[in-house]
C-alpha cells in the first residue's frame, strides 16, 4: 500500500513548493514585522503571535531569489522546524499559499543532484500531483547552515518573556 503524505503548498516565484502538513502551525495575512538588527539578509525580523515572538524568515531570500513587495496573496506560515534536536517556531513569507496536496510517496523522486535552481540539500525530493510538480522542502537542512541565528533570535525572545 502506497503512503500518501499531505503537503502544504506555497508558491514562490513560478514554482511550488510543498512543507510536510506536519511541520505546519497556522498560515496568517502579512503584517508588519520588527527588524532585527545584524540579523542576516533572509531573516527579516520578528512577529508576534499571542504572546510569542516567532523569527520571520523571507524565503525568496533564502533561495537566491529577489526580494518583492508584499501583495494581497502574500502569507506568512508559522512552522516548527527541526534544528539541532529541538523544535523552534519560524515564520516563512511565502508570495502565496496554494492548497494541501496529498501526494503518493511512490510518486516522489529525489531531489536531482545537477541542473535546477534550487539546492538539491534543502530538498526532501521532487513530488507529482497530476502534471504538476512540487518541490518539497527539508525544513532541517534548508535552515541549519542559520541555526545559530535562528535558536539566538529564540533563546533572545524566551529571555525577554522569562
Amino acid at each position: 500500500m502506497t503512503e500518501t503524505v499531505q503537503y502544504l503548498t506555497l508558491g514562490l516565484d513560478q514554482e511550488t513548493f510543498g512543507i510536510d502538513i506536519r511541520n505546519v502551525r497556522e498560515i496568517l495575512d502579512m503584517r508588519p514585522i520588527s527588524k532585527l538588527p545584524q540579523a542576516p539578509p533572509f531573516l527579516v525580523g520578528m512577529i508576534d503571535v499571542r504572546g510569542a515572538g516567532y523569527p520571520i524568515v523571507d524565503l525568496r531570500i533564502k533561495l537566491g531569489l529577489p526580494p518583492v513587495e508584499p501583495t494581497p496573496s502574500t502569507r506568512i506560515v508559522i512552522l516548527d522546524v527541526p534544528l539541532d534536536g529541538r523544535t523552534i517556531g519560524v515564520g516563512f513569507i511565502a508570495d502565496r499559499v496554494l492548497e494541501v496536496a496529498s501526494v503518493d510517496q511512490d510518486q516522489t523522486e529525489p531531489a536531482p543532484d545537477v541542473g535546477g535552481r534550487w539546492r538539491a540539500k534543502y530538498i526532501a525530493g521532487i513530488g507529482r500531483k497530476g502534471e504538476s510538480f512540487i518541490i518539497i522542502f527539508d525544513l532541517g537542512r534548508l535552515m541549519a547552515s542559520d541555526q545559530d541565528a535562528l535558536l539566538g533570535v529564540a533563546a533572545a525572545t524566551l529571555a525577554d518573556v522569562a
